[in-house]
C-alpha cells in the first residue's frame, strides 16, 4: 500500500484527489492569497509530476488547459503522483497582468527566498512545496497580449530526456531554447527536474487549437512515463517539426501592418510577411522572410512601430520534414482530441 502524498500539512490517500490552499500573502485589505494545487495521488507508485500555468498572469490558455486535464478520463486511473497548479500567479490573474503587484517577473525570481520581495517568496513556495517534489514538469505559457504562438514545446539543450519526452508530447513544433537566469526551467533543471515548457496561443484569449494540442500532449508525456495507460490517449496524428535556432522579423518603419501569413505558416526566403504603411498609404514597406521555416509567432496589432517584432519564424533541422507537415496542415493535430521570452522580443 503506497503512503499517503502530504502537501500542506494535509494528507492525500493513495486512490484520492484533493485542492490544497497553500498560502502566500494577505493582500492590504487583509485579503488571503493562496497557491492552489490540486493534487492526483495514485493508488500504485509512479513518477511525480506537477502541471502548472499562470506563473504570468494574463496567460489564461493553461488554466484552460489544466482545467481540462483535471477531467481527463485516464487521470482518474492514474500510476504515480500529478500536482496541478492551474494558476501560480494569483496576484497577475486577479489583475489581468503579467506581473505581480511589485512589477516583478515571477519567471525571473527563481529560485526565490522566503524572506525576499514578494515574487521571490511566491517562488520560494513554489520551488519548495510543489517542484523540488517532482520527477519532471510541464509549464505552461502563452504569447504576451496582443501576440499569438503557434503551439510548440521548447526543450532546454543538451537533454536527452527532454528531447523523448518532448518527442512523446508531439507538438506542431519543437524548438530548442535556452533558459533564462531565474527562470523556472533553469532552476528547476538545477533541483534534478525537467521541465518541458508548452508555448501556445495570446495572453487574455482562449484558443481551442491551443488548448486541445496541450491537453493531448500533456496526457502523451503521462503515457511515455507510465502514469496512465494508452486507453483515453490521443495519438499524435500530425508530423511535429523539430526547429535549433529562430529569429524574429521586425518593423523596419512606423505604421500600420497588413499581415499576410499566420501562425503555422511555411514561408521561403524572401516570402512576404506582411505590409507596414503608413495612414496615406503613399509609402508602404514590405516584411520579408530572411530564411526558410515556420511561423511561430506573430503581431496581432495592427499598429507597430519601427522595431517592433512582427513575425517569430522557426527553422526546421530538416526542411522536407517541414515543408511535409505544412503541406499536410497542422491542423491534424486536432484530429487526435476535440526563441525568445515575451520581455525579451517587444
Amino acid at each position: 500500500m503506497r503512503e499517503p502524498f502530504i502537501l500542506g500539512g494535509k494528507s492525500i490517500a493513495p486512490g484520492s484527489r484533493k485542492t490544497v490552499d497553500l498560502p502566500v500573502s494577505v493582500l492590504s485589505d487583509h485579503t488571503p492569497v493562496t497557491l492552489s494545487a490540486h493534487v492526483v495521488h495514485g493508488r500504485k507508485p509512479g513518477p511525480v509530476m506537477f502541471v502548472s500555468a499562470a506563473i504570468h498572469g494574463d496567460e489564461v490558455i493553461g488554466v484552460e488547459i489544466v482545467r481540462r486535464l483535471l477531467r481527463a478520463g485516464p487521470v482518474s486511473r492514474l500510476s504515480g503522483t500529478l500536482i496541478a497548479v492551474p494558476i501560480v500567479n494569483s496576484f497577475g490573474f486577479l489583475n489581468q497582468s503579467r506581473y505581480l503587484p511589485d512589477r516583478r517577473d515571477l519567471n525571473r525570481c527563481f529560485p526565490g527566498h522566503e524572506r525576499g520581495s514578494l515574487a521571490a517568496r511566491l517562488a520560494h513556495l513554489f520551488m519548495t512545496e510543489v517542484v523540488a517534489r517532482c520527477d519532471v514538469g510541464v509549464d505552461l505559457h502563452s504569447a504576451a497580449v496582443g501576440r499569438d504562438n503557434f503551439p510548440q514545446i521548447r526543450l532546454t539543450p543538451g537533454s536527452a530526456r527532454l528531447r523523448e519526452l518532448g518527442a512523446a508530447f508531439g507538438a506542431p513544433v519543437t524548438m530548442t531554447s535556452k533558459v533564462r537566469e531565474g527562470s523556472l526551467r533553469l532552476e528547476a533543471g538545477v533541483a534534478g527536474v525537467d521541465v518541458l515548457l508548452y508555448e501556445a496561443g495570446e495572453g487574455l484569449r482562449f484558443d481551442e487549437f491551443a488548448a486541445r494540442a496541450g491537453v493531448s500532449g500533456i496526457l502523451r508525456v503521462m503515457e511515455r512515463l507510465g502514469m496512465i495507460g494508452h486507453r483515453g490517449v490521443p495519438k499524435a496524428r500530425g508530423l511535429s517539426v523539430f526547429c535549433e535556432k529562430s529569429y524574429w522579423v521586425r518593423a523596419p518603419s512606423g505604421g500600420l501592418l497588413r499581415t499576410l501569413k499566420a501562425c503555422g505558416d511555411w514561408v521561403e526566403t524572401g516570402t512576404v510577411l506582411g505590409i507596414v504603411s503608413d495612414p496615406f498609404g503613399e509609402q508602404e514597406a514590405e516584411i520579408l522572410a530572411e530564411a526558410d521555416g515556420i511561423v511561430v509567432g506573430r503581431t496581432n496589432l495592427p499598429v507597430v512601430n519601427e522595431g517592433d517584432a512582427l513575425f517569430h519564424i522557426a527553422e526546421p533541422a530538416l526542411k522536407k520534414h517541414a515543408e511535409a507537415a505544412a503541406e499536410e496542415g497542422f491542423d491534424a493535430h486536432l484530429d487526435g482530441q476535440p526563441l525568445f521570452d515575451e520581455d525579451e522580443i517587444i
